[in-house]
């Protein structure tokens, strides 16, 4: 709780400070958004893994940490306006990262900054390649690394094609795009299920699918 009171003062301070044309740092945005997703995702705070009395306790005199800093990070994302460009792809990651978290709410608020970032650089170079091999690449680490679930995946794609539709230019390559994303998941969470099954066939047919 200190840590994130601290991290919360830091923030404010980048607001009112190293915001604005004239002042930004892109160094220490960059820091804060480094720093928000480490607290975010440590193990300490990952309430799921611990027994249901222990996650009660904590809960009931903490709250859910994550949620508030997942919360304050997807504000800070929007603050950034037209800073944010230069954050990407390098923060697709641990964003990613931070809607992995197995927590409903948080994934809810924070799923859409893959299609803010999406948007901000087709406005830029008119196409949003970057960003698409970037959360393809670090998707596979992710999951292979054991997260990400059936309910991310349908949160992710029920989320993005909602917000692609509605948008003049990217509704077309931005469904294409989700539905690509999302047949991938469902290849890696099969793969991950499957690692280590006994036959062989089984294995085989994954690993194909997910090539």
């Amino acid at each position: 709780r200190v840590f994130l009171r601290a991290i919360n003062q830091y923030a404010d301070m980048l607001n009112k400070k190293f915001l604005d044309q004239a002042n930004f740092e892109l160094q220490l945005w960059n820091n804060y958004f480094h720093l928000a997703v480490a607290f975010l995702t440590q193990e300490s705070l990952q309430l799921e893994n611990f027994s249901s009395a222990k996650r009660a306790k904590i809960l009931n005199k903490y709250g859910d940490m994550r949620r508030q800093i997942g919360f304050e990070i997807r504000d800070m994302w929007y603050n950034l306006g037209q800073h944010k460009i230069k954050f990407i792809p390098e923060m697709v990651g641990p964003i990613l990262e931070m809607t992995l978290i197995p927590e409903t709410e948080l994934r809810k608020a924070t799923i859409p900054i893959f299609f803010d970032m999406m948007q901000c650089e087709f406005h830029s170079t008119r196409c949003f390649q970057r960003f698409e091999n970037e959360i393809i690449t670090k998707l596979d680490h992710e999951v292979e690394g054991g997260r990400g679930d059936e309910q991310y995946k349908v949160l992710f794609d029920k989320i993005l094609l909602e917000h692609c539709r509605k948008h003049k230019y990217l509704a077309k390559s931005g469904e294409t795009f989700v539905k690509l994303v999302v047949r991938l998941m469902e290849r890696l969470l099969d793969y991950r299920t499957i690692m280590h099954d006994e036959n062989k066939e089984n294995r085989m047919s994954c690993t194909v699918n997910v090539l």
